[in-house]
C-alpha cells in the first residue's frame, strides 16, 4: 500500500464530494468536461462536488469510470483511488 495515497485518502477526501472533486482534478478534467462527458447539467456536477447532492446509484458506476476510481473510493475511501495503477 501506498503510504502517500493513505495519507491523501485520510485528510483530503473525507466526503463523497470531496472525493469526487480530488478524482476530478487528479484526472485534469475540468467540471464543464465531466459534466458533459456524464450528461449531466454543469451546476449537478457542482453540486455533488459541494456535498449539496449525490449523484445517483446509477450514475455512479459511470462517475467511477470516468474519474478512473472505483465505486468503492467513491463512497467510502476504500479501494482504488486517483493515481492508483489498475
Amino acid at each position: 500500500m501506498d503510504h502517500a495515497q493513505t495519507e491523501l485518502s485520510v485528510c483530503d477526501d473525507d466526503t463523497l464530494g470531496g472525493r469526487i472533486s480530488l478524482a476530478r482534478d487528479a484526472a485534469a478534467l475540468s467540471v464543464t468536461e465531466t459534466a458533459l462527458i456524464l450528461g449531466v447539467e454543469t451546476a449537478t456536477w457542482s453540486n455533488w462536488e459541494n456535498d449539496r447532492a449525490e449523484p445517483r446509484a446509477n450514475r455512479l458506476g459511470m462517475l467511477a469510470g470516468v474519474l478512473q476510481v472505483s465505486v468503492g473510493w467513491l463512497l467510502a475511501g476504500q479501494g482504488r483511488g486517483p493515481g492508483h495503477s489498475a
